[in-house]
């Protein structure tokens, strides 16, 4: 149990040291959504890459959200990154918003857009972990995490946080990398599929990741209901190609040189993003619940 709770410290220390290091160069370069970008069904929209992210919010929404439901009182956006979605959905539904992230920089520069925008009585920001949430139970209409998910050392306990801290009634709205399902279909990851994996895990500072059915699993057995899923690899796959268009930017790369040997790394290994969807490893899935009334 010691190594276990070491290995996870020092998992969060490099997350904490990545996005420390990375948002201040994320936000100056590509702006303030820190997550993929929607292109269309098909990933056939050509379009401004922030207006992508800006459009995968409103569809994430769109699809997970009924219409005609009450709207959300109090959200909670975990791995709320500058604030981008926070600040989206607390201006969208009039809600009260508190963001958490691991890094105190990303912490303090959401605070700070939300000041500068007249939103800092109702969106608020503190560093906190996914895993150990200092809410109450019952706290919360919605939990949403985007492209947090992949982050977490135990998938489990994060989905079961999440479930504490929403209201009866309340709604999960996830969004997270996904390796492909492994069915008898697919078989088991290759050798060379976890190789791949663990690239993408050593570059962005994650544990590992699962296949989404994998998720609704867990989701069920937290005792999530209305459970619903889906695979948006499709959609978002080509905001890799529009990242490595613009990282070639001389004014970017000027940046980077900036920047520390890890940033330096993680642009430098871009294409593998690109190439685990375009092998069909790498997956973008969507999920959503409700925790019961009763």
């Amino acid at each position: 149990m010691a190594s276990a709770t070491t290995a996870s410290a020092d998992l969060y220390e490099k997350i904490k040291d990545f996005y420390d290091d990375s948002s201040g160069l994320w936000e100056d370069v590509w702006g303030e959504h820190m997550h993929h970008g929607y292109y269309g069904p098909h990933g056939t929209y050509r379009i401004d890459r922030r207006q992508a992210q800006i459009d995968l919010i409103k569809e994430l929404l769109a699809w997970a959200v009924p219409q005609n439901s009450a709207k959300p009182g109090k959200i909670l956006d975990l791995g709320c990154g500058i604030g981008g979605s926070s600040l989206y959905l607390a201006q969208q539904y009039q809600a009260e918003v508190m963001g958490v992230s691991l890094s105190p920089v990303q912490v303090e520069r959401a605070g700070e857009r939300a000041k500068a925008i007249g939103l800092s009585s109702t969106c608020q920001f503190q560093v906190a972990n996914a895993l150990a949430l200092p809410f109450a139970s019952g706290s919360f209409d919605w939990v949403w995490s985007l492209e947090s998910g992949e982050h977490m050392p135990n998938k489990a306990q994060f989905l079961q946080e999440a479930w504490r801290v929403l209201k009866p009634g309340g709604r999960l709205i996830l969004a997270t990398w996904c390796h492909r399902p492994i069915n008898p279909g697919n078989g088991p990851l290759t050798a060379d599929e976890r190789r791949h994996l663990q690239a993408i895990y050593d570059v962005y500072c994650l544990p590992y990741v699962v296949s989404l059915p994998d998720y609704e699993a867990i989701a069920g057995e937290c005792g999530f209901g209305e459970i619903k899923t889906a695979d948006w690899s499709v959609a978002v796959a080509p905001f890799w190609d529009r990242v490595m268009e613009s990282a070639l930017d001389p004014k970017v790369l000027w940046a980077l040189g900036q920047t520390g040997p890890k940033i330096i790394n993680a642009a430098l290994c871009l294409r593998l993003m690109k190439w685990g969807y375009e092998r069909r490893l790498v997956r973008f899935g969507l999920l959503t619940g409700i925790k019961p009334l009763v």
